[in-house]
């Protein structure tokens, strides 16, 4: 029944117990407890009552046991109030001592505090003597300059950066202003002699190239020869074929080790925010180097004018070494640039196509102008295998030349480039038709006095199979119009056309010969000299068999006329038709006179001896022709001659001074007609 007493304690309880969280709620605590008590004694009365109505019997025993609980309640009312007034008691002690021991906490709390800022002032001072000792070590280094260890002097910019950071970060740190400003000098500084470093290490390594390095890259068909200048082409054809499996080896422009430490001070410099003067020092040192080494190799700058004033060998020669050195320029020393600009300037924010556009801008420009104007100059028909010669190394190099000058900033000297390229096939093909109009209206009055081939024959028939020698160039500059026919059926277009001016010129020609029959022969001869041509060249291929067999055709007509014309006066003397009987001299079977027959016989050695005095001057250049001509002249003249001296020899051989009439057997006719078409300037007649 104790633990039910507790309503007696005192109301008042300590403020520490309740900030301990003891005794908290007391009011609640003390209506919990003393409401079961009092109702619990309302309830002993209402028993009590309710016993003695029922149970009237030992009523006074219950009513001595109510008594008896109602006592002991009471004490435990007692007790409970002291217990509560000895707890309030304790209560003020203890707030007593808090409020005593509150100073001294406050006091402990505020060295812990101070303790603590200790601490941290401390790591931070440690922090910052660790940048101080570092800004040290690294000044030291940047005086003595990256000259002698890039890679240290660049390690010592980056914990100069390093500090920076560090400090523009932590900007409540007092008097730092005075060690970002001594650092920042530091790092100007340092750009300072980067950027030096960087200037010289580029003029050092930036040299010209000797020829004879470049040519050591070239594949072996393209070196020059050891006696001169000239490249080792043979044929047109075999050098094109070699050019296929070409390879080019440029050479290293720069030393491979050197291009890392370009790198890494371009990389800096740039970073440093001196882009423009990184830019300036690469573009001048390269520019000049690549403009060097043209130069070295034999590239000139050349105006117009000069190039008109020029002899034709001399242009010629300058456009093979042009030729030469396009190939050169562009497979190596411009790849070459193309390399060394993409490894120096490598993942760093820079304008790189612009740089490379600006290093080798002159030399391009140097370079195609030369061939701008060569495909600008007067037209020559001697001209177009040097434009046909331009236009393929023009389309050779133009897969490359995209590849290295690719970019905006490249974009005009790839539209040079293939404007260049247009020019030159617009050029060539005008160059066709005008040489078509020159082999046809060809003004020369040259007249071949012994009806060989015709200087404009040979050059036309040559010209003509070099132009073989650029088939596949042809096909490409055919395209270049899209004319609307084939490529190869436009070759033996403009190929028939050729061939159809020079015969209609050799037409004319023949007509300036006093002698008709050496007008056949002139043109047998020229006829003959195209169709073996044509026959031994790919032009077979182009023109075709029916032309072939036409114009041989054409040489036999020719043939047939030469021989008709030239010795159907001389077979008449030996003919019997027109002869008249006389009767003083005696006459043979047939009656015909002896005057007659020496009369004839006397004709025919005097005509036989002009003709073979003129005929031996003339010239049938082709033995198989030659040979085959005398053959013709031979079967029509000496069997004439053998069946006349045969029937009528014996009248003038029984008369005075039989020789003086028949001068030649068959035999040494034969042998004289041997001599025909051997083109003799003099022979002395045959007595």
């Amino acid at each position: 029944m104790k633990n039910l007493c507790f309503d007696s304690f005192p109301s008042k309880t300590s403020p520490r117990l309740q900030h301990k969280g003891i005794l908290s709620n007391q009011n609640d605590h003390r209506t919990h407890f003393k409401l079961p008590l009092v109702s619990f004694s309302r309830d002993l009365d209402l028993i009590t009552k309710i016993v003695t109505m029922v149970v009237p019997q030992g009523m006074e025993a219950l009513t001595m046991r109510a008594n008896l609980l109602r006592e002991s309640i009471q004490k435990s009312k007692a007790n409970t109030e002291s217990m509560v007034a000895i707890l309030g008691s304790f209560d003020h002690r203890l707030s007593a001592l808090e409020a005593a021991m509150r100073p001294t906490q406050l006091r402990t709390h505020a060295i812990r505090k101070a303790h603590e800022n200790i601490d941290r002032t401390l790591k931070a001072a440690d922090v910052i003597l660790m940048q101080f000792d570092i800004a040290r070590q690294a000044e030291a280094t940047i005086l003595r300059g990256p000259h002698e260890d890039l890679e240290s002097y660049l390690e010592a910019v980056e914990l100069l950066k390093g500090i920076v950071k560090f400090f523009t970060s932590n900007k409540n740190f007092k008097s730092s202003d005075g060690v970002l400003t001594h650092v920042n000098n530091l790092l100007a500084k340092s750009v300072s002699k980067l950027e030096e470093e960087f200037r010289q290490l580029m003029m050092t390594y930036s040299k010209p190239i000797e020829p004879d390095r470049l040519f050591d890259c070239l594949p072996k068909s393209l070196r020059p020869s050891s006696g001169g200048e000239e490249i080792n082409n043979s044929k047109h054809e075999n050098h094109a074929k070699s050019l296929e499996a070409a390879v080019y080896k440029p050479p290293a422009l720069i030393p491979p080790r050197i291009l890392p430490l370009l790198h890494d001070l371009a990389q800096q410099l740039v970073q440093a925010g001196h882009q423009q003067q990184c830019f300036k020092i690469y573009r001048e040192c390269r520019s000049t180097a690549l403009e060097s080494s043209l130069r070295k190799l034999g590239v000139e700058k050349l105006s117009k004018e000069d190039v008109q004033k020029m002899q034709w060998e001399t242009l010629e020669a300058k456009i093979a070494n042009w030729i030469h050195f396009m190939r050169i320029a562009v497979k190596l020393l411009f790849a070459g640039e193309k390399k060394i600009c993409d490894q120096i300037l490598d993942g760093i924010s820079f304008p790189k196509d612009q740089c490379f556009a600006e290093v080798t801008g002159n030399s391009v420009a140097t370079l195609l102008s030369f061939g701008d104007t060569v495909a600008r100059s007067k037209r020559s028909p001697e001209k177009l295998f040097v434009l046909l010669d331009m236009y393929e190394i023009m389309r050779e190099i133009q897969p490359e030349f995209e590849t290295i000058f690719e970019g905006k900033p490249c974009a005009d000297m790839r539209e040079c480039a293939i404007n260049l390229t247009k020019r030159l096939a617009q050029t060539a093909q005008e160059t066709f038709g005008d040489f078509e109009e020159l082999v046809e209206k060809d003004p020369s009055k040259t007249t071949v006095l012994d009806g060989t081939v015709h200087p404009l024959t040979s050059y036309v028939i040559n010209y003509v199979k070099f132009l073989f020698d650029y088939q596949s160039t042809l096909t490409q500059l055919f395209q270049e119009f899209e004319t609307g026919a084939e490529n190869e059926s436009q070759l033996a277009i403009v190929t028939n056309r050729i061939m159809q001016a020079l015969q209609s010129n050799l037409d004319g020609k023949s007509k300036q010969y006093k002698d008709s029959a050496l007008t056949y022969l002139f043109l047998m001869n020229n006829i003959h000299y195209m169709v073996r041509s044509v026959r031994r060249s790919e032009a077979k291929d182009i023109l075709g068999d029916d032309w072939v067999q036409r114009h041989r055709r054409i040489v036999q007509q020719n043939a047939n006329q030469y021989k008709r014309v030239a010795w159907a006066k001389i077979l008449q003397t030996l003919s019997v038709q027109g002869m008249s009987s006389g009767s003083s001299l005696g006459n043979d079977s047939s009656g015909v006179s002896r005057a007659t027959i020496k009369e004839r016989f006397k004709s025919f050695n005097m005509q036989f001896e002009e003709l073979h005095i003129k005929q031996s001057q003339w010239t049938v250049p082709d033995p198989e022709l030659r040979e085959s001509l005398r053959l013709a002249v031979a079967e029509v003249l000496l069997p004439a001659y053998r069946s006349f001296a045969k029937r009528f020899g014996p009248l003038v051989e029984n008369g005075k001074n039989p020789q003086k009439y028949i001068k030649y057997s068959p035999e040494e006719l034969d042998h004289l007609l041997g001599e025909l078409f051997e083109g003799k300037q003099y022979v002395e007649p045959r007595r």
